[in-house]
């Protein structure tokens, strides 16, 4: 039996893996990606520096307020956004930038809620916060 070369076997090695990659040469990630426990790939087209924000306004006993303002604002900017929520008490915003504090809070009633933070270091595609209306706006 002859004695095959360690470059005979490279060349098969480099022949097997053209053909591997031959057979699907569109696909970009050759699907090592993060592999760790629990941990998911970005869908296709998803933009890394995109993130969303929704969540529920509520009152003191829990119950989903209709008609709350639900404001956003931009602490690069001061730029603010708002949402008027539907029967169910939930309110959205989308497109938000990964580099920039936002604030959010909510008012109805005569009541608002606490202003809470989405922070660049939330690093959440999609942050749930969830707002209770608490104290009387002054």
């Amino acid at each position: 039996m002859p004695r095959i070369s360690i470059a005979r076997l490279l060349v098969v090695a480099l022949f097997c893996g053209a053909a591997l990659l031959a057979q699907n040469p569109n696909k970009k990630d050759p699907g090592y990606g993060n592999w760790l426990p629990g941990s998911q790939k970005d869908k296709k087209g998803d933009d890394p520096n995109v993130r969303a924000v929704t969540g529920t306004v509520r009152l003191v006993d829990d119950s989903l307020v209709e008609g709350a303002v639900v404001q956003l604002k931009n602490t690069k900017t001061m730029q603010v956004r708002s949402f008027i929520t539907k029967a169910d008490g939930m309110f959205q915003f989308q497109g938000l930038s990964t580099n920039v504090d936002y604030e959010i809070k909510a008012e109805a009633k005569g009541m608002v809620s606490p202003a809470r933070t989405l922070s660049t270091f939330d690093d959440r595609k999609r942050a749930i916060m969830h707002l209770k209306l608490e104290n009387k706006k002054q």
